[in-house]
């Protein structure tokens, strides 16, 4: 596969799990419970049956994201991502990219916060020889700068693609910024052009050596297996490899000050069609709520911000025509505080004013008066309505006990994520709304289109 083709699968994907408002911390209910076990070196294993098919996908998480970059050097994780495909002593550049394409299988590899990720889909009898290239790459990978340089330039069009030409991820990307002040969720996951600039080969591999190591690893394997009949294999392949003693057991980050009162964030682009207005409130992740605080989250934002019936839609789209589209998410996948998103796009003639003020009144309405029975169990059952759809796709089912694993939560949180979406109850909502969707806990986005006049460059 060629670097650009890769590119677009990565972004695609990455925009995927961006954008999905489903919980990926937790959302299997009927499926098998997997088989888990720890290597001698440290390496978790989870172990998933599926046997529709024989197919398996085989995900490698590294619990190390943009948020564990040293200051200064952003971006160097999902660098290091790119450059993970540039070969190893044993296996050079483009034969593991090459096999999968000789025999029919797909493969990815993407970039979080907390955490990179890299798996292949293939018939079940190649798993032995796709294990035997991801293990080789955990350690064995060479880099010489005249791959690595070519990369960055891939990675800087990557950034212009993505960002520098997407009025929308512009915007995101500052009001991340302004939510966190002290955070290194602050900072994009592709990193900051001028630093993207100045990554070179010697970074590339300290941050190689310091985090890609089995024990910091979690294997999920997913399909037509069996645990107990490749756990031989697994071990084979992935066993011998020496751990990284210096890896600490815990991950600790900088963290948010209280916030002391809300912000905003405004860009302008002449590029502009549609304008946007969106709100970020700092809320506790799955990893780090209460108990009972996550599936409260949940369950409001379905309830205010999920599809055509929330309040948000009603309010703005049907009952007012104030705008063209609402919605809300809360991504609750994150090791330290999370974000819950609402967005809208006001009609023309409408004035930013007069959708916050209806999306507060929402909000009020929710954190001072008990929601309906009807509509609470209604979004409830929504929820895990996609949960049972969604086990139909085995490499979703990896995404998610991959993401949360590496995010500090365990197999039984995430089979019991149903349950605790099912016992929400209206006060728990109505708590979650009055704690958690306090403006002083905001940043506040508007998208608009600037029309002001270019001005002419003077000649001498």
């Amino acid at each position: 596969m060629t670097s650009a083709s890769r590119l677009a699968v990565r972004s695609a994907a990455a925009l995927a799990l961006l954008f999905s408002l489903a919980p990926a911390s937790a959302q299997t209910v009927t499926s098998e419970r997997p088989t888990t076990f720890t290597l001698g070196n440290g390496m978790q294993v989870v172990v998933i049956p599926d046997h529709r098919t024989a197919v398996v996908t085989q995900m490698v998480w590294y619990k190390v994201g943009s948020a564990d970059e040293t200051a200064g050097k952003s971006g160097l994780a999902h660098f290091l991502e790119h450059l993970m495909f540039k070969g190893t002593a044993n296996h050079p550049a483009g034969e593991f990219s090459q096999t999968i394409q000789r025999v029919g299988g797909t493969e990815n590899a993407f970039t979080s916060t907390d955490y990179t990720g890299y798996f292949q889909r293939v018939t079940k009898d190649q798993l032995g020889r796709m294990m035997e290239f991801e293990a080789d790459r955990m350690t064995g990978l060479v880099l010489k700068d005249e791959n690595v340089l070519p990369e960055r330039d891939v990675v800087l069009e990557e950034y212009n693609m993505r960002v520098a030409n997407s009025p929308e991820a512009r915007l995101s990307e500052q009001i991340m910024a302004a939510l966190y002040l002290n955070h290194p969720y602050g900072r994009p996951v592709i990193g900051w052009h001028s630093e993207i600039e100045k990554l070179d080969r010697e970074d590339a591999l300290a941050f190689y050596k310091r985090f890609y190591a089995p024990n910091n690893a979690t294997l999920v394997i997913a399909g037509d297996v069996e645990a107990t009949d490749i756990r031989p294999m697994i071990e084979r392949a992935y066993g011998a490899i020496p751990p990284q003693p210096s890896i600490p057991a815990q991950r600790v980050r900088p963290q948010e000050p209280p916030p002391a009162g809300p912000r905003t964030v405004t860009l302008a682009d002449p590029r502009v069609e549609q304008n946007n207005v969106r709100r970020y409130y700092l809320v506790p992740s799955a990893t780090t709520a209460a108990a009972g605080e996550s599936p409260a989250l949940d369950v409001l934002a379905q309830l205010i911000g999920g599809g055509s019936n929330s309040y948000l839609y009603r309010a703005l789209v049907i009952d007012k025509p104030l705008a063209i589209n609402a919605g809300a998410g809360y991504q609750g996948t994150a090791l330290d505080s999370a974000q819950f998103m609402i967005s809208a796009s006001p009609r023309p003639g409408v004035e930013f004013a007069d959708i916050e003020k209806t999306i507060d009144a929402v909000i009020a309405e929710v954190a001072t008066n008990a929601v309906p029975a009807a509509d609470l169990e209604r979004v409830k059952t929504q929820l895990v309505a996609e949960a049972i759809y969604a086990q139909d796709n085995q490499a979703t089912l990896a995404r998610w006990y991959g993401a949360a694993l590496t995010t500090g939560l365990t197999v039984d949180d995430i089979r019991a994520w149903p349950d605790r979406v099912k016992a929400v109850t209206a006060a728990q909502v109505r708590e979650a709304a009055q704690k958690w969707l306090d403006k002083n806990r905001s940043v506040t986005g508007y998208l608009i289109k600037d029309t002001a006049p270019k001005r002419e460059e003077k000649r001498s």
